[in-house]
């Protein structure tokens, strides 16, 4: 039997790439690694704003890393 679910994976990937971009671009105040965050982080708060209870907040992350990615962003420019 084939168990191995490529929609699964690749939503696992998704989150994995955003949380390690998220990381390295708040230690190295990167917009690039923000902005990467923020896309990749994407299709995982398309899914909880489906959602039915609390987890529906969890969709409105990607908010507040287009807020750190523009912040980031501003502070390079200025320099």
């Amino acid at each position: 039997m084939n168990t191995f679910n490529w929609i699964v994976f690749l939503w696992q990937v998704s989150f994995g790439v955003s949380i390690i971009a998220f990381l390295f671009g708040v230690f190295k105040r990167s917009w690039v690694s923000m902005l990467i965050s923020f896309v990749t982080f994407l299709p995982i708060s398309f899914y909880f704003l489906g959602a039915e209870n609390g987890l529906k907040l969890v969709g409105f992350i990607p908010i507040l890393l287009l807020i750190l990615t523009l912040v980031f962003w501003r502070s390079k420019k200025r320099e």
